[in-house]
Formats: C-alpha cells, structure tokens, sequence
C-alpha cells in the first residue's frame, strides 16, 4: 500500500561513492509496505558506477541530464536528456557519463527491496 507520501531528493540520506551519489526517495524502508523503489541518481563528469546486476527486479532508468554511455549485458546504448532504459534483472550494467555535466537520472524497480550484487570490473 502507497500511502500519501512526499519527499524530495534535498530531503533524503545521500549514499556517497568515488563517481558520485544515490539519494532513495521511495523504497520499503521510507514506506512501509511499499512495493517500488525510486531514486535519483548522479554520476559525475568522466565517472562511472560500479558493474552491477539486481537479482530480485528490472530497473527502468530516464536520465533528465546529462549524456550516459550506458552497458547492459555486452551492448552499450548512448542515452541523452529524456532516454529510457530497461535493464532486465540478473543482467550486468553500469552506467558511464561522457558528457561535460553531471549527469542526472531516476531509476525505480518494481520491488520494495531492490538489491544489488556488485561484479569484479574486468
């Protein structure tokens, strides 16, 4: 059950990491009960997120800024302000910007417990 819920990307924890941030505006842990999970994501300038799969969900991603070299599996697709992209689960991914700002995205899984398995980057 979704009750009414507000929250904001200033109004969240921020996870840090070498090539930038997450901030989780909705999940199982905010909510209770919930079965999504949304966040906004930002990877900075020449960086890359870690090579990753989600064993439990897909992940749909829209970057609202930014430009992403974007791998699923062993295909790189370019996305650009306003792409969408479905990750299917148990697929590795990462995400690389390429572009001169940070770039910007939401993300959301079909699950209240997204989880995550990092992969040894080759």
């Amino acid at each position: 059950m979704c009750d009414a819920h507000v929250t904001s990307v200033d109004d969240t924890a921020v996870e840090e990491f070498p090539w930038g941030r997450i901030r989780w505006l909705v999940n199982g842990a905010r909510v209770e009960g919930v079965n999504l999970t949304v966040g906004w994501v930002e990877i900075e300038v020449g960086q890359k997120n870690a090579r990753h799969l989600h064993p439990n969900s897909e992940e749909v991603l829209v970057l609202m800024e930014g430009e992403l070299d974007h791998s699923i599996g062993d295909e790189l697709h370019r996305l650009t302000p306003g792409s969408a992209i479905c990750v299917p689960a148990n697929v590795p991914h990462d995400g690389r910007n390429v572009g001169n700002t940070t770039a910007r995205m939401l993300v959301s899984y079909p699950t209240g417990d997204r989880q995550v398995v990092f992969l040894p980057e080759e």
